[in-house]
């Protein structure tokens, strides 16, 4: 079972050091499947860092390009996080009944309609799930047109039949922040600038991440489809809450390792969409937590990184 902890190390120091790695290991803890839980911690530490100095050797495109490629597939996610039990129920023709996400329920399939609500021919979330499967795989060509199909769902909610009501009044909720519509355009403009600069420079130089990074997609849409959470609901909060501190955390850690901003940008790039949200509609929170803190939480985190990328480049010149 010590050769599943060398999954934390990119697949370069696997070759090079993991059988000597798995040696120390079965030297030190002779006779255990697992080593104790404080060198576990140890062992995926040094594996996570070793991926983010990995990431900032790797000189096949600027540092700022990677840092918009990842702040894309972050809005991305939230643009495609409130609709996760949408995704799953159309794409297997599941009716949800009540449990649609706050707007009436007609069906899957564009020749149902239902009073008070126009007929779709396809869910809004497929929108940004195309998006994320395409910035994943550094196709920013095929990414653009469906976040430019995003801003066009949100500015014309009100005369397209395209997707209906469905998946366009539905709050999403980000965890941190206010409620976000699908016609809130600051979420779908800011995705399609990122998609636009990755189709210009260049394509071809960006990270192509492997299809596995869709499986926690997938298994998010089975938890939110199966067990009816809705993007309202205190446990989706909360949930999505503790993947978003774990995602800081780990911005933070990287950008403390390698001294490297290019982290920064995607934290910035989701602080300015919660914040906008926020003052544009300050009575809009769901009062999980009290405004301030929510504030703190969004801004605190920009000044962090910036230091600690600059506290890692004075200590790398001082040595």
């Amino acid at each position: 079972m010590n050769r599943l902890l060398l999954a934390a190390y990119p697949a370069s120091y696997r070759c090079r050091q993991g059988d000597e790695l798995l040696a120390c290991l079965a030297e030190a803890y002779p006779g255990r499947a697992w080593p104790p839980p404080r060198e576990i911690v140890s062992l995926v530490r040094g594996g996570l860092g070793a991926r983010a100095r990995a990431v900032v050797d790797d000189t096949a495109r600027p540092w700022w390009l990677d840092g918009v490629h990842l702040a894309a597939l972050a809005l991305a996610v939230l643009a495609l996080v409130p609709y996760l039990q949408d995704v799953w129920h159309w794409t297997l023709h599941i009716d949800p009944g009540r449990q649609a996400i706050s707007f009436h329920f007609s069906g899957w399939y564009p020749w149902a309609e239902g009073p008070g609500t126009k007929t779709r021919l396809l869910p809004y979330g497929l929108l940004p799930l195309v998006c994320l499967v395409a910035l994943l795989r550094g196709k920013a060509w095929l990414a653009l047109p469906a976040a430019a199909a995003m801003v066009y769902a949100g500015a014309t909610f009100r005369s397209s039949t395209l997707f209906g009501h469905e998946g366009k009044y539905g709050l999403g909720y980000y965890g941190l922040g206010s409620p976000i519509t699908a016609h809130d355009l600051a979420l779908s403009v800011t995705l399609c600038i990122a998609c636009a600069v990755l189709a210009v420079c260049r394509t071809g130089r960006l990270r192509r991440h492997s299809f596995r990074w869709l499986v926690p997609v997938v298994l998010a849409m089975f938890v939110a489809g199966s067990l009816q959470l809705t993007a309202v609901s205190p446990a989706f909060q909360r949930g999505l809450f503790t993947l978003e501190v774990a995602a800081l955390i780990a911005a933070w850690a990287a950008t403390a390792v390698t001294g490297d901003r290019r982290w920064l940008i995607p934290v910035a790039a989701v602080a300015f969409i919660r914040t906008q949200a926020i003052v544009a509609r300050p009575d809009g929170f769901m009062n999980s937590l009290p405004t301030l803190v929510v504030l703190v939480l969004l801004i605190a985190p920009l000044p962090a990184l910036a230091i600690a990328a600059q506290r890692r480049q004075d200590h790398s010149l001082a040595g």
